[in-house]
């Protein structure tokens, strides 16, 4: 395939230079995204609806000569109204646009028009409004008629018929050089079909079945490859070696009972399963998924004083100022009640003052500081701890992979905890978040009251600002 990568669009028969430019606006650079720029949906032109046979209220695919256009201007709504008057001699039929007044330049006299769109019944004639169109150029147009009809995204410049073209043309010349990535023996296992015929039915199938077939091969490929990169970045954290942190059973249950409620099962086998990973000899990296208000934060709180009693730093990552500053509070107050006593905490959010960060910096930097809270000030290029045991994530879907990356990347492959509110069945976390460990609190703590979620609609937004 990456003979196709190299390989220009321009040197598509019918693009060229100019035309590669708006190909550029699409996304597209190359052969190979040429090929691989699938329809958004298809129209089934293959019987079409005389126009003496169309029913009310569907949704239908007609064709006929343009016996008129006209533009005007509504009386009523100030509206620009364009109009045309569809005939296949079997019937006539209106198609409307509103403020679209250069339509009037598109539909001249005696063209021929394919029509897609619901019909609809105005004042005894029969319409159809804000229709999709197309303009068929020459007596037979085999691809844009009689044919299941492939509908894609477009940009200013570029038509349907003349990306359908350019597609068909692009496949007839390099359909040889599409090398199958996916092994023979994965096709046969999964009754997969080649890439080439996939590519071509994607594009231009003969009936649904051939189209869904060729969504389905392409389809796996795609989770196919990417559950291969998944498990390399896995394979990749296994070899790596980490931090060996560990504290003995007499220290993890004085955290555990320093509490005046009793911690959830669900809390203590996400406590067992981190003090697993940590005292092991690569570094953790474990997805803890549990609604708010399920002491996610408090099993996060646990890894901090793990890496604390270990002698080595961590730090919190939340995506919001808001959200850092309730962390930290909540985090000092376990220090001051004796959970947490001796531990050194800081807050850095972007919004202090230059001075205050500098000198956070320093403690950070000289070992002063034994847990620093933040947002995305965290991984400023100015934050340089000392010994970075640790790191927790908060909201990570709210964090792109590079900004986890530059934060992780500030210690010695230190443990990461990534936490999520996000509820996502068990099944499909393991496909997305396969090179993690998964811990999920599935139960709510006794003390708490039960989560009642509301739904405001955009008539009720002001009740939402004053909440």
């Amino acid at each position: 395939m990456s003979k196709l990568n190299e390989t220009s669009v321009q040197y598509v028969k019918g693009v060229g230079p100019v035309k590669k430019k708006l190909f550029s606006n699409l996304g597209i650079e190359s052969v190979e995204d040429l090929l691989y720029y699938f329809p958004r949906h298809y129209q089934d032109r293959r019987e079409l609806t005389p126009l003496a046979q169309v029913k009310i209220g569907e949704y239908q695919t007609i064709t006929g000569l343009v016996l008129s256009c006209k533009s005007r201007r509504s009386y009523y709504t100030k509206k620009h109204v364009t109009e045309v008057v569809l005939d296949d001699k079997s019937g006539r039929i209106f198609l409307t646009w509103f403020n679209q007044p250069y339509l009037e330049h598109y539909f001249k006299k005696d063209a021929q028009v394919v029509c897609y769109g619901k019909v609809d019944m105005y004042k005894s004639r029969i319409q159809m409004v804000s229709c999709e169109y197309e303009v068929i150029e020459g007596d037979d147009d085999s691809l844009s008629l009689k044919c299941i009809v492939p509908i894609y995204p477009l940009t200013r410049g570029i038509t349907q018929r003349y990306l359908r073209k350019t597609i068909s043309l692009c496949i007839e010349k390099f359909r040889d050089d599409l090398v199958d990535e996916l092994p023979a023996n994965v096709r046969k296992k999964y009754k997969l079909s080649n890439i080439n015929s996939s590519i071509d039915n994607i594009h231009f199938p003969k009936d649904f079945d051939q189209q869904e077939e060729a969504l389905r091969r392409i389809s796996f490929e795609e989770f196919y490859f990417f559950q291969i990169s998944i498990i390399l970045r896995r394979l990749s954290i296994k070899f790596k070696k980490g931090i060996s942190q560990k504290i003995s059973d007499n220290e993890a249950l004085e955290f555990i009972n320093s509490f005046e409620f009793e911690l959830t099962s669900a809390q203590r086998r996400a406590i067992a399963d981190m003090r697993a990973d940590m005292g092991g000899n690569g570094p953790m990296h474990r997805l803890l998924q549990g609604d708010v208000g399920s002491g996610k934060t408090l099993v996060a709180v646990f890894g901090c004083f793990l890496s604390f009693k270990a002698g080595h730093q961590s730090c919190v990552m939340a995506p919001t100022e808001i959200l850092a500053r309730q962390h930290y509070e909540n985090i000092q107050n376990m220090v001051d009640r004796g959970t947490l006593k001796g531990m050194r905490v800081e807050l850095l959010v972007s919004a202090m003052k230059k001075n205050e960060k500098e000198e956070i910096y320093r403690k950070i930097g000289g070992g002063e500081v034994d847990l620093v809270i933040g947002t995305h000030a965290l991984i400023s290029e100015d934050v340089n701890f000392k010994d970075l045991g640790f790191v927790v994530i908060d909201e990570q879907h709210k964090f792109g992979v590079r900004q986890r990356a530059l934060l992780t990347d500030k210690g010695g492959n230190p443990d990461v905890l990534i936490m999520t509110a996000t509820p996502i069945p068990r099944t499909l976390c393991i496909t997305l978040y396969g090179d993690l460990d998964i811990s999920i609190i599935d139960e709510m703590p006794k003390s708490r009251g039960k989560v009642k979620t509301i739904h405001y609609n955009e008539d009720h937004l002001e009740h939402v600002y004053d909440i």
